[in-house]
Protein backbone atom coordinates (compact mmCIF):
# COMPACT_ATOMS: atom_id res chain seq x y z
CA UNK A 1 0.00 0.00 0.00
CA UNK A 2 1.42 3.36 -0.59
CA UNK A 3 2.39 6.06 1.69
CA UNK A 4 -0.25 9.04 2.82
CA UNK A 5 0.41 12.09 0.36
CA UNK A 6 1.75 14.43 3.09
CA UNK A 7 4.57 12.04 3.81
CA UNK A 8 6.10 12.63 0.33
CA UNK A 9 6.47 16.20 1.37
CA UNK A 10 8.35 15.50 4.36
CA UNK A 11 11.17 13.54 2.37
CA UNK A 12 12.97 16.53 2.04
CA UNK A 13 13.94 16.86 6.07
CA UNK A 14 17.30 16.09 7.16
CA UNK A 15 18.11 13.35 10.19
CA UNK A 16 19.23 15.47 12.64
CA UNK A 17 21.03 12.32 13.90
CA UNK A 18 24.25 10.50 13.12
CA UNK A 19 22.99 8.04 10.26
CA UNK A 20 25.48 5.09 11.23
CA UNK A 21 23.72 5.30 14.54
CA UNK A 22 20.29 5.49 13.37
CA UNK A 23 18.02 2.35 14.30
CA UNK A 24 14.28 3.98 13.49
CA UNK A 25 13.81 5.92 9.99
CA UNK A 26 12.82 9.63 10.52
CA UNK A 27 9.78 9.35 8.32
CA UNK A 28 8.85 6.54 10.47
CA UNK A 29 8.65 8.59 13.38
CA UNK A 30 6.92 11.04 11.93
CA UNK A 31 4.47 9.09 10.74
CA UNK A 32 3.52 7.71 13.66
CA UNK A 33 3.17 10.60 15.93
CA UNK A 34 0.84 11.63 13.22
CA UNK A 35 -1.34 8.71 13.40
CA UNK A 36 -1.34 8.75 17.15
CA UNK A 37 -2.08 12.81 17.40
CA UNK A 38 -4.75 12.17 15.10
CA UNK A 39 -6.10 9.57 17.06
CA UNK A 40 -6.01 11.50 20.30
CA UNK A 41 -2.51 11.15 21.89
CA UNK A 42 -0.99 13.52 23.64
CA UNK A 43 2.11 12.67 25.09
CA UNK A 44 5.74 11.21 23.71
CA UNK A 45 4.18 7.92 26.14
CA UNK A 46 1.21 7.82 24.53
CA UNK A 47 2.45 7.79 20.96
CA UNK A 48 4.72 4.83 22.17
CA UNK A 49 1.72 3.06 23.66
CA UNK A 50 -0.43 3.76 19.98
CA UNK A 51 2.25 2.73 18.11
CA UNK A 52 3.17 -0.75 19.84
CA UNK A 53 -0.96 -1.64 19.80
CA UNK A 54 -1.49 -0.53 16.05
CA UNK A 55 2.27 -1.74 15.11
CA UNK A 56 0.65 -4.00 12.29
CA UNK A 57 -1.33 -1.53 11.10
CA UNK A 58 1.39 1.02 10.98
CA UNK A 59 3.82 -1.23 9.16
CA UNK A 60 1.08 -1.41 5.57
CA UNK A 61 2.56 2.48 4.88
CA UNK A 62 6.18 2.21 7.11
CA UNK A 63 8.46 -0.78 7.32
CA UNK A 64 9.24 -0.19 11.28
CA UNK A 65 11.99 -2.35 10.20
CA UNK A 66 12.95 -2.25 14.16
CA UNK A 67 9.87 -1.61 16.07
CA UNK A 68 8.54 1.28 17.53
CA UNK A 69 11.00 3.33 19.02
CA UNK A 70 10.66 4.25 23.01
CA UNK A 71 9.48 7.52 23.50
CA UNK A 72 12.66 9.40 24.61
CA UNK A 73 13.97 8.47 21.58
CA UNK A 74 10.07 10.16 19.40
CA UNK A 75 11.07 13.10 21.77
CA UNK A 76 14.77 13.57 21.13
CA UNK A 77 14.24 13.28 17.35
CA UNK A 78 11.41 15.54 17.15
CA UNK A 79 12.85 17.77 19.20
CA UNK A 80 16.17 18.78 17.10
CA UNK A 81 13.75 18.28 13.47
CA UNK A 82 14.87 21.73 11.62
CA UNK A 83 11.80 24.32 12.23
CA UNK A 84 12.54 25.72 9.19
CA UNK A 85 12.62 22.77 7.10
CA UNK A 86 9.31 21.32 9.00
CA UNK A 87 7.73 24.48 7.89
CA UNK A 88 8.97 24.43 4.00
CA UNK A 89 7.80 20.99 3.80
CA UNK A 90 4.26 21.81 5.27
CA UNK A 91 3.79 24.84 3.12
CA UNK A 92 4.66 22.59 0.16
CA UNK A 93 2.17 20.04 0.69
CA UNK A 94 -0.59 22.60 1.79
CA UNK A 95 0.33 24.26 -1.53
CA UNK A 96 -0.41 21.21 -3.50
CA UNK A 97 -4.03 20.05 -1.32
CA UNK A 98 -5.55 22.97 -1.25
CA UNK A 99 -6.59 25.09 -4.11
CA UNK A 100 -7.70 28.86 -3.00
CA UNK A 101 -10.33 30.56 -4.82
CA UNK A 102 -9.87 34.28 -5.93
CA UNK A 103 -10.64 36.76 -2.96
CA UNK A 104 -10.48 34.05 -0.41
CA UNK A 105 -9.87 35.30 2.77
CA UNK A 106 -7.02 34.12 4.61
CA UNK A 107 -6.26 35.25 8.56
CA UNK A 108 -3.03 35.87 10.04
CA UNK A 109 -3.21 35.78 13.89
CA UNK A 110 -0.98 34.04 16.84
CA UNK A 111 -1.57 31.74 19.61
CA UNK A 112 0.27 31.14 22.91
CA UNK A 113 0.58 27.42 23.87
CA UNK A 114 0.45 27.67 27.82
CA UNK A 115 1.42 24.40 28.69
CA UNK A 116 5.14 25.09 27.04
CA UNK A 117 6.30 26.92 28.92
CA UNK A 118 9.53 26.97 30.68
CA UNK A 119 9.66 24.45 33.64
CA UNK A 120 12.45 26.47 35.57
CA UNK A 121 10.14 30.21 35.74
CA UNK A 122 7.31 28.83 34.02
CA UNK A 123 7.73 31.61 31.63
CA UNK A 124 8.72 32.08 27.97
CA UNK A 125 5.75 29.47 26.37
CA UNK A 126 6.03 29.67 22.77
CA UNK A 127 4.04 31.90 20.33
CA UNK A 128 3.10 30.34 16.78
CA UNK A 129 1.43 32.49 13.81
CA UNK A 130 -0.59 30.43 11.79
CA UNK A 131 -2.02 31.24 8.49
CA UNK A 132 -5.73 30.14 8.46
CA UNK A 133 -8.10 29.71 5.25
CA UNK A 134 -11.43 30.38 6.10
CA UNK A 135 -13.40 28.79 3.10
CA UNK A 136 -11.55 25.99 3.30
CA UNK A 137 -10.88 26.34 6.70
CA UNK A 138 -7.31 24.56 6.72
CA UNK A 139 -3.79 25.84 7.89
CA UNK A 140 -1.58 26.48 5.38
CA UNK A 141 1.33 27.34 7.33
CA UNK A 142 2.89 28.47 10.69
CA UNK A 143 5.56 30.15 12.02
CA UNK A 144 7.04 30.21 15.81
CA UNK A 145 7.40 33.38 17.36
CA UNK A 146 11.46 33.50 18.65
CA UNK A 147 11.09 33.85 22.53
CA UNK A 148 13.52 37.77 22.13
CA UNK A 149 11.32 39.18 19.56
CA UNK A 150 7.33 39.34 18.78
CA UNK A 151 4.64 38.36 16.13
CA UNK A 152 5.62 41.14 13.69
CA UNK A 153 8.99 39.34 13.09
CA UNK A 154 7.58 35.53 12.19
CA UNK A 155 4.50 37.40 10.25
CA UNK A 156 7.34 37.90 7.16
CA UNK A 157 8.42 34.54 7.68
CA UNK A 158 4.63 33.07 6.87
CA UNK A 159 4.12 35.18 4.42
CA UNK A 160 7.05 33.69 2.65
CA UNK A 161 5.68 29.91 2.74
CA UNK A 162 2.17 31.06 1.26
CA UNK A 163 1.03 30.96 -2.13
CA UNK A 164 -1.95 33.84 -1.99
CA UNK A 165 -1.82 34.96 -5.40
CA UNK A 166 -5.74 36.75 -5.84
CA UNK A 167 -6.38 36.69 -1.71
CA UNK A 168 -6.99 39.26 0.91
CA UNK A 169 -4.68 38.55 3.75
CA UNK A 170 -6.45 39.89 6.73
CA UNK A 171 -4.45 40.50 10.24
CA UNK A 172 -5.18 41.88 13.77
CA UNK A 173 -3.52 45.62 14.69
CA UNK A 174 -0.01 43.69 15.52
CA UNK A 175 0.50 43.08 11.86
CA UNK A 176 -0.69 46.81 10.94
CA UNK A 177 2.99 47.76 9.63
CA UNK A 178 4.14 49.07 6.21
CA UNK A 179 6.49 46.46 5.87
CA UNK A 180 3.88 43.58 6.27
CA UNK A 181 1.70 45.33 3.95
CA UNK A 182 3.77 45.54 1.05
CA UNK A 183 4.80 41.91 1.45
CA UNK A 184 1.56 40.84 0.74
CA UNK A 185 1.39 43.19 -1.86
CA UNK A 186 4.82 41.54 -3.42
CA UNK A 187 2.49 38.07 -3.00
CA UNK A 188 0.25 39.36 -5.37
CA UNK A 189 -2.65 39.28 -2.41
CA UNK A 190 -4.69 42.13 -0.75
CA UNK A 191 -4.45 42.95 2.53
CA UNK A 192 -7.02 43.93 5.22
CA UNK A 193 -5.14 45.33 8.09
CA UNK A 194 -6.91 46.51 11.77
CA UNK A 195 -5.48 49.86 12.29
CA UNK A 196 -5.24 50.76 16.41
CA UNK A 197 -3.02 53.04 18.85
CA UNK A 198 0.17 51.60 17.10
CA UNK A 199 -0.17 53.82 14.34
CA UNK A 200 -1.74 56.62 16.05
CA UNK A 201 -1.34 58.84 12.71
CA UNK A 202 -3.29 56.44 10.27
CA UNK A 203 -5.77 56.11 13.17
CA UNK A 204 -6.63 59.52 13.92
CA UNK A 205 -6.99 60.08 9.95
CA UNK A 206 -9.21 57.51 9.44
CA UNK A 207 -11.60 58.77 12.75
CA UNK A 208 -11.78 62.18 11.16
CA UNK A 209 -12.33 61.10 8.14
CA UNK A 210 -15.39 58.26 8.59
CA UNK A 211 -17.05 59.10 11.71
CA UNK A 212 -18.80 62.63 11.31
CA UNK A 213 -20.40 60.75 7.77
CA UNK A 214 -21.89 57.57 9.55
CA UNK A 215 -25.04 59.18 10.74
CA UNK A 216 -24.99 60.97 7.48
CA UNK A 217 -24.22 57.88 5.85
CA UNK A 218 -26.77 56.09 7.78
CA UNK A 219 -29.37 58.32 6.48
CA UNK A 220 -28.48 57.92 2.83
CA UNK A 221 -28.79 53.84 3.38
CA UNK A 222 -25.47 53.27 1.95
CA UNK A 223 -24.18 51.68 5.66
CA UNK A 224 -24.26 48.26 5.80
CA UNK A 225 -25.66 46.44 9.01
CA UNK A 226 -25.96 42.80 10.27
CA UNK A 227 -27.07 41.26 13.54
CA UNK A 228 -25.41 38.27 15.06
CA UNK A 229 -27.68 36.62 17.78
CA UNK A 230 -26.36 34.08 20.00
CA UNK A 231 -26.97 32.25 23.42
CA UNK A 232 -27.95 35.30 25.46
CA UNK A 233 -26.50 38.16 23.31
CA UNK A 234 -27.35 39.93 20.61
CA UNK A 235 -24.53 41.83 18.80
CA UNK A 236 -25.35 44.88 16.15
CA UNK A 237 -22.76 45.94 13.80
CA UNK A 238 -22.80 48.64 10.67
CA UNK A 239 -20.14 49.06 8.65
CA UNK A 240 -19.05 52.58 6.61
CA UNK A 241 -16.37 52.62 3.94
CA UNK A 242 -14.36 55.16 2.04
CA UNK A 243 -12.29 55.31 -1.05
CA UNK A 244 -11.48 58.65 -1.69
CA UNK A 245 -8.30 59.18 0.37
CA UNK A 246 -5.86 61.37 -1.31
CA UNK A 247 -7.07 63.95 1.71
CA UNK A 248 -5.35 61.42 4.12
CA UNK A 249 -1.64 61.62 4.13
CA UNK A 250 -1.03 58.92 5.63
CA UNK A 251 -2.35 56.46 3.28
CA UNK A 252 0.27 57.44 0.78
CA UNK A 253 3.18 55.61 2.93
CA UNK A 254 0.49 52.21 2.97
CA UNK A 255 1.36 50.38 -0.63
CA UNK A 256 -1.55 50.26 -2.79
CA UNK A 257 -4.00 51.37 -0.49
CA UNK A 258 -7.99 51.63 -1.47
CA UNK A 259 -10.34 51.75 1.19
CA UNK A 260 -10.61 52.60 4.68
CA UNK A 261 -13.18 51.45 7.01
CA UNK A 262 -15.46 51.56 10.28
CA UNK A 263 -17.05 49.10 12.02
CA UNK A 264 -19.46 50.32 14.65
CA UNK A 265 -21.17 47.80 17.36
CA UNK A 266 -22.72 47.69 20.16
CA UNK A 267 -24.26 44.12 22.87
CA UNK A 268 -27.32 43.47 23.87
CA UNK A 269 -26.39 40.85 26.75
CA UNK A 270 -29.16 38.85 29.07
CA UNK A 271 -31.36 42.08 27.74
CA UNK A 272 -28.95 44.33 28.58
CA UNK A 273 -27.85 47.10 25.81
CA UNK A 274 -24.29 48.54 26.09
CA UNK A 275 -24.40 52.16 26.36
CA UNK A 276 -21.30 52.47 24.69
CA UNK A 277 -20.64 51.87 20.78
CA UNK A 278 -17.63 49.73 20.01
CA UNK A 279 -15.45 50.80 16.84
CA UNK A 280 -12.91 48.98 14.85
CA UNK A 281 -10.55 50.40 11.96
CA UNK A 282 -9.31 48.97 8.74
CA UNK A 283 -7.40 49.80 5.89
CA UNK A 284 -7.08 47.54 2.63
CA UNK A 285 -5.20 47.42 -0.59
CA UNK A 286 -8.71 46.13 -2.11
CA UNK A 287 -11.36 47.83 -3.27
CA UNK A 288 -14.01 47.03 -0.78
CA UNK A 289 -17.56 47.77 -0.46
CA UNK A 290 -18.98 48.62 3.59
CA UNK A 291 -20.06 44.80 2.81
CA UNK A 292 -17.76 42.98 1.64
CA UNK A 293 -15.46 44.61 4.52
CA UNK A 294 -17.39 43.49 7.03
CA UNK A 295 -18.08 40.55 5.74
CA UNK A 296 -13.97 40.21 5.36
CA UNK A 297 -13.45 41.38 8.84
CA UNK A 298 -16.26 38.89 10.26
CA UNK A 299 -14.35 36.19 8.78
CA UNK A 300 -10.98 37.10 10.66
CA UNK A 301 -12.40 35.69 13.31
CA UNK A 302 -12.54 32.24 11.81
CA UNK A 303 -9.13 31.26 13.25
CA UNK A 304 -9.78 32.05 16.19
CA UNK A 305 -13.07 29.99 17.00
CA UNK A 306 -12.60 27.74 13.54
CA UNK A 307 -8.48 26.50 14.68
CA UNK A 308 -7.42 27.97 18.49
CA UNK A 309 -10.74 26.99 19.74
CA UNK A 310 -10.72 23.63 18.34
CA UNK A 311 -6.59 23.20 19.20
CA UNK A 312 -7.60 23.73 22.87
CA UNK A 313 -11.25 21.62 23.31
CA UNK A 314 -10.01 18.68 20.45
CA UNK A 315 -6.55 18.42 20.77
CA UNK A 316 -5.86 20.06 24.49
CA UNK A 317 -3.08 21.55 22.82
CA UNK A 318 -2.88 24.31 26.47
CA UNK A 319 -2.61 21.46 28.26
CA UNK A 320 -0.05 19.63 26.31
CA UNK A 321 3.19 19.98 28.41
CA UNK A 322 5.75 18.96 25.48
CA UNK A 323 8.32 21.38 26.88
CA UNK A 324 12.05 20.13 24.88
CA UNK A 325 14.10 22.61 23.43
CA UNK A 326 12.49 22.69 20.20
CA UNK A 327 9.69 19.83 20.32
CA UNK A 328 6.93 22.48 20.99
CA UNK A 329 7.25 23.89 17.63
CA UNK A 330 7.31 21.36 15.56
CA UNK A 331 4.65 19.24 17.33
CA UNK A 332 2.27 22.23 16.90
CA UNK A 333 2.79 21.67 13.35
CA UNK A 334 2.29 18.12 13.14
CA UNK A 335 -0.78 18.96 15.43
CA UNK A 336 -1.45 20.88 12.06
CA UNK A 337 -1.17 18.05 10.13
CA UNK A 338 -3.74 16.12 12.20
CA UNK A 339 -6.34 18.84 12.23
CA UNK A 340 -5.98 19.31 8.38
CA UNK A 341 -6.48 15.62 7.48
CA UNK A 342 -9.29 15.55 10.22
CA UNK A 343 -11.40 18.34 8.94
CA UNK A 344 -11.15 17.23 5.41
CA UNK A 345 -12.86 14.43 6.74
CA UNK A 346 -16.53 15.13 6.16
CA UNK A 347 -18.34 11.47 6.49
CA UNK A 348 -18.55 11.39 10.33
CA UNK A 349 -20.45 14.36 11.01
CA UNK A 350 -18.91 14.83 14.24
CA UNK A 351 -16.63 17.45 16.22
CA UNK A 352 -12.67 16.96 16.54
CA UNK A 353 -13.25 14.91 19.49
CA UNK A 354 -15.42 12.69 18.39
CA UNK A 355 -13.48 12.26 14.81
CA UNK A 356 -10.35 11.27 17.23
CA UNK A 357 -12.05 8.70 19.36
CA UNK A 358 -13.34 7.42 16.39
CA UNK A 359 -9.70 7.00 14.80
CA UNK A 360 -8.44 5.24 18.17
CA UNK A 361 -11.74 2.59 17.77
CA UNK A 362 -10.88 1.99 14.01
CA UNK A 363 -7.92 1.51 11.91
CA UNK A 364 -9.90 1.72 8.96
CA UNK A 365 -11.47 5.13 9.66
CA UNK A 366 -7.84 6.48 10.86
CA UNK A 367 -6.84 5.09 7.14
CA UNK A 368 -9.78 6.83 5.51
CA UNK A 369 -8.52 10.32 7.22
CA UNK A 370 -5.27 9.72 6.26
CA UNK A 371 -5.89 9.63 3.22
CA UNK A 372 -7.69 13.05 2.51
Amino acid sequence: MSDPLFLEYFESIDDPRQQGKVVHKLLDIIFLTVSAVISGCQGWEDIEDFGHDRLNWLRKFVPFKNGIPRHDTIARVISRIDITQFQDSFSSWMKTCCKLTHGEVIALDGKRLKGSFTQADRRDALFMVSAFACENSVVLGQAPVDKKSNEINALPELLRLLEIKGCLVTIDAMGCQKSIAQKIIDKEADYLLAVKANQKALLKQIESALLPKLAEQAKGGVLFNEADYQRNREEFRCCAVSHDLKQLSETVHWKSAKTIGVIASYRKEKGKISNELSYRYYISSAHLTAEELAISARQHWQIENGLHWRLDVGFREDGCRIRRQGAASVFAGLRHIAFNHLKAETSFKKGMPAKQKKAMRSTDYLEKVLSL
